[in-house]
């Protein structure tokens, strides 16, 4: 099994983009392709959601291929709702690993921001089950997170300022990442007083709309940001279906697997990329992934331990819910993140992080991700 490496990344800046979707996934390909010198690619992944409904273009794989004169390599576009960049990652990484490519060009990229809120959220809604009693009595994604936030403050002693606590470390970090959509200080008074969505997830407590394109080269070798681990796991895709409401099943498998091919645990990882579509997920989440006991994560994040000086610092990019959430490339910026961490170059730097986990999340938990990565040597 051939070892797989990092060692080209490219981003555009989050948030309301006047560029066309085509002009953004440019730019971070060129960025990216810049960055790894210009090899051969062999192979092109495009995770993407909703260009078709909202841009009415698709082919994205083969554009990339045509624009950039990579001539007549197979190209590929990646649907995952949430999770699609990172599942396009991972079959980039696969690829490699396996020894059918030598360098693979994986980019992510969303324009949602020129929509209306009813065309984006149709768009979006096609990550449920819509053929289920719940999709047709009118559960939205708030609407999901809110009812598992409402049934974790009954099981435990959380509250809605624990989920504002959230919101403020991750604005917090996005005040000093320039490519972040909202980069605007808030107060945890500001984010508790904020206009309701669905009770108890506030404005802030909810992921944005999002423009913004990422992309990445991987290459076969040890010569940039080590692939430790990649790995894919699915959840329940109807709440009804779910055995406990506060598990994400998919998240806490994928971490299981991603931590024994990487031959690590929990307590080696030094930074991490999570999936904070909503405040309450990145809750779950910690818990899900090994960082925290089940029912606990509430304290963690009271007492601080998910930022720097804590136990383990999460989103310092700002998360989904201030670097922002342009859907299909999501999953790389997580990547992009803890690679520039591992390199020792990021915004909102940890001292001297070597290994870094990243964890993309689709759907109400239908799909998740995590990679695992380590610094160069």
């Amino acid at each position: 099994m051939n070892k797989v490496s990092v060692t080209g990344i490219g981003m555009t800046s989050f948030g309301k983009q006047e560029a066309s979707l085509k002009t953004l996934l440019m730019d971070a390909c060129l960025e990216a392709l810049r960055e790894a010198n210009f090899p051969k690619i062999d192979a092109i992944y495009i995770g993407n959601f909703m260009a078709g409904s909202l841009v009415n273009q698709e082919i994205l794989g083969a554009i990339v291929a045509n624009e950039l004169g990579l001539g007549t390599v197979p190209a590929f576009k990646v649907e995952g709702a949430c999770a699609s960049g990172g599942i396009a990652f991972r079959q980039g990484f696969l690829n490699i690993q396996n020894g059918g490519y030598e360098n693979v060009l994986i980019a992510g990229v969303e324009k949602m921001k020129h929509a209306t809120t009813e065309e984006t959220t149709r768009g979006i809604n096609a990550a449920m089950d819509n053929d289920s009693n719940e999709k047709l009595a009118g559960l939205t994604f708030p609407g999901f997170f809110g009812t598992v936030a409402n049934r974790y403050f009954y099981e435990t002693g959380a509250s809605k300022q624990h989920l504002a606590m959230v919101a403020l470390k991750n604005r917090e970090y996005a005040v000093n990442n320039p490519k972040a959509q909202f980069r605007k200080p808030a107060t945890l008074e500001e984010i508790m007083e904020a206009r309701m969505i669905t009770e108890p997830l506030g404005l802030f407590d909810c992921s944005p709309t999002t423009d913004g394109a990422t992309a990445v080269v991987l290459s076969k070798g040890d010569k940039g940001v080590v692939v430790r681990a990649s790995a894919q796991a699915s959840g329940p895709t109807q709440m009804q279906e779910a055995e406990d409401l506060l598990s994400l099943p998919a998240v806490r498998a994928s971490a299981q697997q991603a931590y024994q091919m990487a031959g690590v645990g929990p307590e080696e990882i030094d930074v991490v990329e999570l999936h904070d579509c909503f405040t309450m997920t990145e809750i779950l989440s910690i818990e899900e992934l090994g960082f925290f006991e089940k029912g606990t994560g509430w304290e963690a994040v009271a007492q601080g331990l998910t930022k720097h000086g804590g136990k383990v610092p999460v989103n310092t990019s700002g998360g989904l819910l201030s670097k922002g959430h342009p859907i299909g490339a999501t999953g790389l910026a997580q990547i992009i993140q803890i690679v520039s961490q591992l390199r020792g170059n990021s915004c909102n730097q940890v001292e001297g992080a070597k290994i870094g986990l990243a964890q993309n999340l689709g759907g109400t938990g239908a799909y998740s991700t995590v990679h695992i990565f380590e610094g160069v040597k």
